[in-house]
């Protein structure tokens, strides 16, 4: 279940697998001590529950007996996990390929927060901790901003504290200055990394950011042919066709590519901040057409299925490079929290307002410049041009995009 499983003995009939990244060698030391040396009449059910309502970070694990098989997942679903099942077996890997060898042709998602368990009469999911929709709480946007940034710094300082460097997936817009923001105080050296195709308008800004960040920055520019040669390839790794997911990993595997030649192995990275603070701009258009408890519902949708829509994505590409992703946005305590806020700290019926109020005023208070705080969101595969660049590709041989990918996609399939 991934690179770097960890197994551990927990009774005589009983083992642990456990693939984690949970920010810290010694933290995981002191969990395996303390939460599984137990006595022989353990019940490894209630085992795997607890370390998924006590345990913050990425991780899967197994609890492997002779007649039973537990499995569980992290509840922001950040560790990639899938099953799937043919005539004669119901199996379990943190990638798709590994079921598709088995002919199981339609891999699923292993559910956050759930724990599975297999025996004789097959596979049956228990819920343990997931996210749940509620009213927004009474609060103001200067309160709600002093408490964010609490827990933000803390889900940061959980995840570097200790690291004497890391990197930074840098697009120089709010969510990565943030975190870069805050990582200077706990990382002596803290690198900047910023992809792009060449000569973009954005690469200046991206200069300009990482000067008033006072910190360095690493810029890797490159070609449509670049583009084109690396598709194929990002498709296998991500195991999916889908375009808008492959435009975005695309300058994720420059990102993560760069930082391990850097010889950096943590990279940090914003992703969860536009589902929880209300970045996308369909936000607004559904407020407009619908209504503000619509607008909530969505929000809640997408953050609970952050986990096949991006996350999973990015993990895959970091695995493959050897770099270890941490998502400071993607903490528990984060999440709860941005489920309770009111809509109007996250964005105006406006279509013409800047979005994520909250974590603006989050940059203000920490004496971000106008020009960081008030940037307007660009997205990734926008911001480095790579989506226009495949959308190029793609029509040179007359397809349309979906149609290019999918094709891609079915022929890397063929060659494996």
């Amino acid at each position: 279940m991934g690179k770097k499983p960890h197994t551990h003995k927990i009774l005589d009939n009983a083992f642990l697998v456990f693939d984690s990244n949970l920010y810290s060698s010694k933290q995981q030391k002191v969990i395996i001590k303390n939460n599984l040396k137990k006595q022989s009449e353990i019940n490894h059910i209630h085992m795997a529950q607890d370390l998924i309502l006590k345990q913050e970070g990425a991780f899967v694990f197994g609890i492997i007996k002779k007649d039973q098989l537990i499995l569980g997942r992290d509840p922001i679903g950040i560790q990639p996990f899938y099953y799937g099942e043919n005539e004669t077996h119901i199996a379990f890997a943190s990638n798709k390929k590994i079921l598709w060898n088995l002919k199981i042709n339609n891999p699923i998602s292993f559910p956050p927060g759930n724990i599975g368990i297999v025996n004789q009469s097959g596979l049956k999911f228990k819920s343990v901790k997931n996210f749940i929709y509620s009213d927004p709480v009474s609060i103001n946007l200067k309160n709600a901003a002093k408490i964010l940034l609490n827990i933000l710094d803390k889900s940061l300082y959980s995840q570097i504290g200790g690291l004497t460097k890391c990197a930074i997936a840098f697009s120089g817009g709010l969510d990565s200055s943030l975190i870069a923001f805050l990582a200077k105080k706990y990382v002596k050296q803290v690198e900047l990394i910023y992809v792009s195709l060449n000569n973009l308008s954005e690469i200046e800004e991206a200069k300009k950011v990482a000067k008033t960040l006072n910190l360095p920055i690493k810029i890797y520019e490159y070609s449509e042919k670049n583009v084109q040669t690396i598709v194929s390839k990002i498709l296998w790794i991500i195991e999916d066709p889908d375009p808008i997911k492959v435009s975005i990993g695309i300058p994720f595997y420059w990102l993560a590519e760069n930082a391990a030649k850097e010889g950096l192995e943590v990279l940090l990275a914003g992703q969860g901040a536009d589902e929880l603070f209300g970045g996308y701009k369909r936000y607004v258009n559904e407020y407009l057409s619908v209504s503000q408890e619509s607008v909530r519902h969505k929000m809640f949708d997408d953050i609970s299925n952050m986990y096949t829509n991006n996350l999973e994505r990015d993990m895959k590409i970091c695995n493959f490079h050897g770099v270890d992703l941490r998502l400071p946005f993607a903490s528990s305590e984060l999440v709860e929290f941005a489920l309770k806020l009111p809509l109007a700290l996250k964005l105006e019926c406006n279509p013409l307002s800047l979005r994520k109020l909250v974590l603006r005023q989050v940059g203000r208070n920490l004496g971000l410049p106008s020009f960081i705080v008030n940037k307007p969101k660009k997205a990734i595969q926008y911001s480095t041009g790579v989506n226009k660049a495949l959308k190029r590709i793609a029509k040179k041989q007359k397809m349309t995009l979906s149609d290019y990918v999918n094709t891609l996609f079915l022929n890397r399939m063929n060659e494996e």
